[in-house]
Formats: structure tokens, C-alpha cells, sequence
């Protein structure tokens, strides 16, 4: 595939917070930026399809972990006490993502990739989801 197309996740910061994405890893030539990590604004680009998510209870439960209880400055390569991981891993295990055999659309569950934790933060979480690994990313605080 020749050069790789970027685009960019609500670059202007302006949309509405209503928006949950699982940008699913694949050799697309497409890329999502999206600025994460709260107040510590880092920028990320992952190459894949984009799935667009609805889960508004979750949303919020996201926004006031990552906004309320981390204060909302980021928590890349943060230490993350049990009760906070484990809630972080039932969020993400509420989240539902529709696939397709082609023949039915089903819900399934995403899954929390503890192999990157290193990476978690404030709208960039790595997860597992039917189609392969991914980063679930939604509108950051700051």
C-alpha cells in the first residue's frame, strides 16, 4: 500500500462528547489521530478501521474515572491501584461491539488489553475486540 492517509478525530475539539470509537489495528493506509491524556494533551495515530460505539452509560463511567478520580492530567504509564484497574476492566467489558458474519449481526463484549496497560490513558484505552486488537477512544477532557 503506498502512502498512508491521516485523519484527524475531531481536530478542532469542538464536537459533541457523545462520540465513543473503537479504531480497530489493520494495514488500512488510514490513520486516526487523536489528541488523549486530559490537561497532558499527548497526540496518538493508530492505523485501522474506525467502528463507530454507542454505550452512554459507560461514557460517563469513563469521564469520571479518567476526569474525577485521575483528575483529568492523563494516566500514561501511571501505577493503577486494583479497585481503579478493576473498574477500568468492567467499563470496557460493558462496552458492546457489533460484528457480523455475514449471515447475522451480533454484540460481543471488549476486552480490556492488559499486554499494553502501558498505554492506558484518558481517551486512548487498548483493547481487544472480535476483529483483533484496537484503542477505544472517545472525546478527551481537556
Amino acid at each position: 500500500m503506498g502512502s498512508k492517509r491521516f485523519i484527524s478525530i475531531d481536530p478542532e475539539g469542538v464536537s459533541t462528547q457523545n462520540w465513543l470509537y473503537v479504531v480497530v489495528e489493520a494495514e488500512t493506509g488510514i490513520c486516526y489521530l487523536q489528541q488523549y491524556g486530559g490537561t497532558a494533551c499527548r497526540q496518538g495515530h493508530v492505523e485501522g478501521f474506525l467502528v463507530p460505539l454507542f454505550s452512554a452509560g459507560e461514557m460517563n463511567a469513563l469521564a469520571e474515572l479518567f476526569e474525577k478520580d485521575f483528575g483529568g492530567a492523563g494516566t500514561w504509564n501511571h501505577t493503577w491501584p486494583d479497585d481503579k484497574a478493576n473498574k477500568l476492566r468492567e467499563i470496557v467489558g460493558a462496552i458492546r461491539y457489533w460484528t457480523s458474519d455475514e449471515v447475522s449481526d451480533e454484540p460481543h463484549a471488549l476486552r480490556l488489553d492488559e499486554s499494553r496497560w502501558g498505554d492506558v490513558d484518558e481517551a486512548w484505552v487498548p483493547v481487544i475486540t472480535p476483529d483483533g486488537p484496537g484503542v477505544l477512544l472517545w472525546f478527551n477532557s481537556d
